[in-house]
């Protein structure tokens, strides 16, 4: 069954540039998916579109049968509210403890006044426990996130999605300042994730050998456009040098480049 259904989907930023440009893509429910390309091929601006973030310029999308495009503000909030979000640059509250955060992935089950006082019902700390415990840092409920590691952030973030009981699943360059191993863990959660739940994840990566390691199925985008719609397992070296436009080279890889800080 198609959970999301993108048709001639188009974006304009002011100024003139096309970030997106009819683009036209289905991705069936529980899918994972890895959408790959250059920086400033699109990868971003799809997921935000999708999410929202972002108004699509031309073209509709579908999310469950439903157009998305013209939402109003209710609406909006309530779809929003079945979409988790995991950044590359994690935004998490760095003042606040790691539970807390997690508990903003609860915040449309609970009145603002609760959340505004802090008195989150149990069964809902007892769900954010959970989901910190699935990615491996339950122990570090109490801490803040400002004390973690990059790693363990990112996993902060996993964790506050997974709390918003999600049907789909965007994660955008959730390792591009990860190290390698790292890297790995937090790719691992996704996937295992997605096989539990069933949960529709869209993850943008730039390195070619995660994509592969990872992807079922992969989504290929050179300036703004779709070249690719399919099964990872047919995506060749000589595949994503027409995705890229260019070589393969070292940093194209998580495998070859140098590690980053976590």
């Amino acid at each position: 069954m198609e959970i999301i259904e993108c048709e001639g989907l188009g974006v304009t930023y002011p100024g003139g540039v096309e970030a997106l440009k009819n683009v036209d893509l289905t991705i069936e429910d529980g899918d994972f998916v890895i959408v790959v390309g250059l920086s400033g091929a699109g990868k971003s601006t799809l997921l935000r579109t999708i999410n929202r973030l972002v108004e699509p310029t031309t073209g509709t999308i579908k999310v469950d049968g439903r157009v998305i495009n013209n939402l109003d503000k209710k609406e909006l909030k309530e779809y929003r509210s079945e979409v988790g979000m995991i950044f590359q640059n994690f935004n998490l509250v760095n003042r606040s403890s790691v539970l807390r955060n997690v508990l903003a992935g609860r915040l449309r089950e609970v009145p603002t006044w609760r959340t505004l006082l802090g008195l989150f019902p149990e069964e809902d700390v007892e769900e954010a426990l959970s989901c910190l415990e699935r990615v491996g840092i339950k122990e570090k409920a109490d801490s803040r996130a400002d004390e973690l590691s990059g790693g363990q952030q990112q996993r902060v973030g996993i964790a506050r999605a997974l709390a918003q009981e999600p049907k789909i699943l965007l994660a955008d360059e959730p390792v591009a300042s990860l190290d390698p191993p790292t890297s790995h863990a937090v790719m691992q959660d996704l996937k295992r994730i997605n096989e539990e739940d069933g949960i529709t994840t869209l993850v943008n990566l730039h390195f070619i050998d995660l994509a592969q390691e990872y992807g079922e199925k992969i989504i290929g985008l050179r300036e703004g456009e779709l070249v690719y719609q399919g099964p990872a397992s047919k995506v060749t070296e000589a595949k994503f040098e027409e995705i890229y436009g260019r070589s393969i080279t070292a940093d194209d890889q998580l495998t070859a480049g140098g590690e980053a800080d976590v």
